[in-house]
């Protein structure tokens, strides 16, 4: 643009000195040709237009938007239209009670009422990203500024919708997959519509009424002790189990020496025993029980 003004600038020149009593009327026809040169540049450089990685371009030709989106590169483009780059790389809208993490300035996050009516506050985080053949679409009829006129309100929105259907318990705790799964087909519904397509929907937290909290803490203090008696009672029976187990083994086992050792084999575990006791380096004196208990007396030396 800026070779194409010149450009003019030196042909008006060129046109104004072009008279032959003038004494610079020598310089009327470089003029001309620089500024036809100029003109020729300054039209190329603007037929070209660069367009950044991530991002597509929207035309508009006096206030009339384009169908044809630029694509990232260099396009060649009619000079005088104007082009506005659109991200299409994902972009994420916080809506928290946190400072300076929203948007929005102060506590931004969102407060339902549940089933029970009770009032909930939730902290959450939309990923979106603009569909690129949809962003002529969005720069005619929304603007450029799509993520405070489409996604925050239709988000809130469609939030405060669907939390009536659960009470504040379900919703902290066991419905609370269930909701996100609800309201994000709700949410992608009416984003896709507006040529914005919803990438993923985090529930970051969601607080409850005090009281609430101590009665869920309560529940599950008092669940967590049923478990553990549980635990114990399980224990004692299997340790129960044990000691039976090992009292008939041993009932087991001296009715079977009650019943099948005769004198022969205990004689020969006797004579064993002491064969052992004799073999030990401790031992000096050995006194063995011979037939018709007569002692035997053997000492090593």
């Amino acid at each position: 643009m800026f070779f194409l003004i010149l450009g003019i600038l030196a042909l008006i020149v060129g046109f104004s000195i072009n008279t032959p009593s003038l004494a610079v009327s020598r310089f009327a026809r470089p003029f001309k040709v620089v500024g036809i040169i100029l003109i020729l540049v300054g039209l190329l450089a603007a037929s070209v237009r660069q367009i950044d990685a991530g991002t597509v371009g929207v035309q508009s030709l006096f206030g009339s938007v384009q169908n044809r989106v630029l694509e990232s590169g260099l396009n060649v483009v009619n000079p005088l239209v104007a082009v506005t780059e659109f991200d299409i790389k994902t972009q994420n809208y916080t809506m928290s009670g946190a400072h300076d993490e929203s948007g929005q300035l102060g506590d931004d996050a969102i407060r339902v009422l549940t089933a029970d009516g009770l009032e909930v506050v939730i902290d959450l985080t939309v990923l979106y990203s603009v569909i690129p053949s949809e962003s002529p679409n969005i720069y005619r009829s929304i603007g450029s500024d799509y993520s405070n006129k489409v996604v925050r309100p239709i988000t809130r929105t469609r939030i405060r919708d669907n939390a009536v259907y659960y009470d504040a318990v379900s919703l902290y705790s066991t419905k609370r997959d269930e909701f996100q799964s609800r309201i994000y087909k709700t949410i992608e519904s009416d984003l896709r519509k507006r040529g914005i397509m919803l990438e993923q929907l985090l529930i970051r937290n969601i607080n409850l009424p005090a009281s609430v909290k101590t009665t869920i803490e309560s529940k599950i203090n008092a669940e967590q002790e049923a478990q553990k008696m549980q635990f114990v009672l399980q224990k004692e029976r299997q340790e129960a189990e044990r000691k039976r187990v090992e009292a008939q083994g041993i009932a087991d086992y001296q009715k079977i020496l009650a019943t099948g050792l005769s004198d022969k084999q205990l004689q020969y575990e006797q004579i064993k025993a002491q064969r052992e006791l004799a073999a030990s380096p401790n031992t000096k004196i050995v006194v063995l029980g011979g037939r018709g208990n007569v002692p035997l007396i053997l000492n090593e030396k």
